[in-house]
């Protein structure tokens, strides 16, 4: 007993909460919310990529079951609940999230609308064809190994991916004390600049601009603050605004704005019900009706005038009011060297 005793220490709450809320923020970090600069992917993102590869759930063969592929996940690398993986496997399907989508799922992946996808057990999924280009040559010794989490099996702290995805796919994570948002860019002009970058490393960052104009989002729009850009490619931070793109057509003599392009994560539903409350609030004249028209030929909604309506007075000010408008603010946050970091392009 006595013994025992002395083993006992005394230590201050104060001390032991800053030692374990720093070991836990670590994790956060590294492990959980953040991407790694060198292949663009959060671990579980990673994790799905390879396990799905791993057992043959590749673009060329069949689908299979997401719940299978969910149990492998969490049973061999990933041990969180199954909702929060397949959560990841649905957000990596979803087209108008990223450029290159990872996943190509069969069944309901939710909407534009912010539906919720079909459980896992109705929903299919394989790997797309462009994910092969991360994981190519994986098992050549081309890549660092760390033990899973039970050291039953190795799994890969990277992937060999060809391309710097972290770009074109942009990234949103927030963790103890950091957050990130990279926005998408265009795949071919990222390969491009990549290119110049490697025959000539000393180029300047105005080059770079003259390759990679700026964000390209999946949803469209059109995007305004060359400033912003600017600044965001030089120090990993900075603001642009995304508006949306529209046309006018005029139908029985009264003119119609169409929006074409949506900004980035808006949720589109949302946005035409705050513009319908606009019109039935009469929050300013001229708007007879709303109507969302998107079918597979792609996005339309519509909005009616009256026939004296100044249509770019009505434009103005749902651009304000609405999110057919907003600011986008770029914190280009990476894990390098196991240490987050925020980076230029």
């Amino acid at each position: 007993m006595q013994e025992a005793v002395k083993r006992i220490y005394e230590y201050s709450l104060e001390e032991i909460l800053g030692e374990r809320f720093g070991d836990y923020s670590k994790e956060i970090i590294q492990d959980r919310a953040l991407p790694d600069v060198r292949d663009g992917l959060k671990p579980v993102q990673r994790r799905i990529l390879y396990a799905m590869y791993r057992d043959h759930n590749t673009y060329e063969r069949a689908y299979k079951k997401s719940a299978k592929a969910v149990g492998n996940i969490m049973g061999l690398y990933h041990p969180h609940g199954d909702s929060s993986i397949y959560d990841a496997m649905v957000r990596m399907s979803q087209w108008w999230k990223q450029n290159a989508v990872y996943i190509d799922m069969h069944g309901n992946n939710g909407s534009m609308d912010g539906d919720s996808p079909a459980a896992m057990r109705y929903t299919e999924a394989r790997l797309a064809k462009i994910s092969n280009e991360l994981l190519v040559d994986i098992d050549k010794e081309t890549v660092e190994w760390a033990p899973n989490y039970d050291d039953s099996l190795l799994e890969p702290t990277v992937l060999p991916a060809k391309f710097p995805l972290l770009l074109v796919n942009g990234s949103m994570g927030i963790s103890a004390g950091y957050a990130t948002n990279i926005p998408t860019h265009n795949l071919g002009e990222v390969i491009d600049a990549t290119i110049k970058r490697i025959d000539s490393p000393n180029c300047r960052l105005d080059t770079i601009m003259e390759i990679i104009k700026g964000p390209d989002f999946p949803t469209g729009g059109i995007v305004e603050g060359k400033k912003g850009i600017q600044e965001a490619f030089e120090t990993g931070r900075g603001r642009i605004i995304i508006r949306s793109k529209i046309h006018f057509e005029e139908k029985k003599g009264k003119e119609q704005i169409i929006i074409d392009e949506i900004p980035y994560e808006v949720n589109k539903a949302n946005m035409v019900r705050k513009i319908d409350e606009i019109r039935i609030d009469k929050k300013i004249e001229g708007i007879t009706e709303v109507r969302d028209e998107t079918s597979r030929e792609g996005l339309r909604i519509a909005i009616d005038l009256k026939k004296d309506a100044n249509r770019e007075l009505v434009l103005n000010y749902l651009l304000k009011n609405t999110e057919m408008q907003v600011s986008y603010n770029y914190n280009m946050v990476a894990i390098v060297n196991r240490r987050p970091m925020t980076l230029g392009v």
